[in-house]
């Protein structure tokens, strides 16, 4: 029997990365990932079970070693903090490693996009799927999973949710409050991602994912002040455009002005599952709904900080 072929994990060292890297090598999983700065990889627990390769997406060089005898390719990387024109520099680096994977005979890219539908989505929500498109051209079979918010501590779309609630006993909110969402639980959509490399009929294919439950941005927030027993008030205004909404994210969260700016345009979005393929492709997997899901990230929260309390909001 032949051993298993290489997995490549870009963007290891981001929120999804970090936590999928050990979960496959736990699964016994030969891993590899791509990393500018190595130094970072060497500060995780899992650092001493993968191999590092040293470059990043949009060095066709580096990629052609990095790429060197995998099978299967995570695409986690995105450059939303890159200033006003990530999406155009996010779509060129995925056609160049959508090129190098086809080069190097990689079988399968497993991405994770955006949820959202329309002819208005956000820049951000736009590139993110025009990445997946961009993956394709280059003929590798890619998985493309699109999810909304990650529920989970470090997520920067959860943290800022958490923020404002922690921080903010009344919240004079922008219209977006109102826009639909179905969050998922990092757990799930990392039992998602592990899953899709032993589903040979998630190839090819673009797979909504999300939780129990459909809410709003609102609800979100209430509920996750429901599960700290908070009690805060909401008053929606019309009046605070994306752009001046970012600046109000901004001055009560530490999350750059680049970041919530992108974020918050997104936000105007519904970003909802609209068909039934995760279920019926993955049926084993049963998303928790939200109040599991804040559950799960208090209890982290309270390990974290050694059952003295919550640690502090961080990205």
């Amino acid at each position: 029997m032949a051993a298993p072929r290489t997995i490549l994990v870009t963007g290891a060292t981001g929120y999804i990365g970090g936590r999928l890297v050990p979960r496959l090598v736990e699964k016994g999983r030969p891993v590899r990932v791509l990393a500018r700065d190595p130094d970072r990889v060497r500060s995780r627990s899992w650092s001493e079970r993968v191999k590092v390769a040293v470059g990043d997406v949009l060095d066709l060089a580096a990629l052609a070693e990095a790429l060197d005898g995998v099978g299967t390719a995570y695409y986690l990387v995105h450059s939303m903090g890159s200033g006003p024109g990530f999406h155009e520099l996010d779509v060129r680096a995925a056609h160049t490693f959508g090129q190098a994977a086809a080069n190097a005979g990689v079988e399968h890219i497993i991405y994770l996009g955006g949820l959202g539908a329309g002819a208005n989505l956000s820049p951000h929500l736009r590139s993110r799927q025009e990445c997946g498109e961009a993956l394709r051209q280059g003929g590798v079979a890619v998985t493309e999973f699109r999810a909304a918010v990650v529920v989970g501590a470090g997520s920067i779309s959860f943290e800022m949710v958490r923020y404002l609630v922690e921080r903010l006993p009344v919240m004079v909110c922008p219209r977006w409050v109102y826009s639909r969402v179905q969050p998922i639980a990092v757990d799930d959509l990392l039992d998602y991602l592990v899953s899709a490399l032993d589903f040979p009929a998630c190839r090819g294919r673009t797979i909504e994912v999300g939780g129990r439950d459909v809410t709003t941005y609102g609800g979100m927030m209430l509920g996750y002040a429901r599960a700290r027993g908070l009690h805060r008030l909401m008053l929606a205004v019309p009046v605070l455009t994306p752009r001046l909404s970012s600046y109000w994210v901004h001055w009560f969260t530490p999350i750059p002005t680049d970041i919530t700016r992108a974020l918050v345009e997104g936000l105007r979005n519904d970003v909802v599952v609209t068909d039934d393929l995760a279920h019926r492709l993955f049926p084993h997997i049963e998303p928790q709904d939200y109040a599991s899901a804040i559950g799960g990230v208090l209890e982290e929260l309270r390990r974290s900080s050694g059952g003295s309390g919550l640690a502090a909001p961080s990205v």
